[in-house]
């Protein structure tokens, strides 16, 4: 009886290391995608203006052939 068998301390430590990286990584996924959103600046465009449909010769060549 004095012989006892110790619990298996690699196999919790491999278990607590797993879930730790699990979570380091879930904290440096979400990070990173706030720093890409951060730095994310709109650009100035300027935004042209059409005027819609314009019917033009190879449109007219088109329609005709209809």
């Amino acid at each position: 009886m004095s012989e006892q068998k110790k619990p298996n301390e690699g196999r919790r430590q491999l278990l607590k290391n797993i879930g730790l990286t699990m979570a380091a990584g879930a904290v440096a996924a979400g990070t990173t995608t706030v720093a890409n959103a951060a730095g994310d600046k709109p650009e100035n465009k300027k935004e042209t203006k059409t005027t819609g449909y314009r019917e033009t010769q190879h449109i007219r060549d088109y329609y005709e052939t209809l």
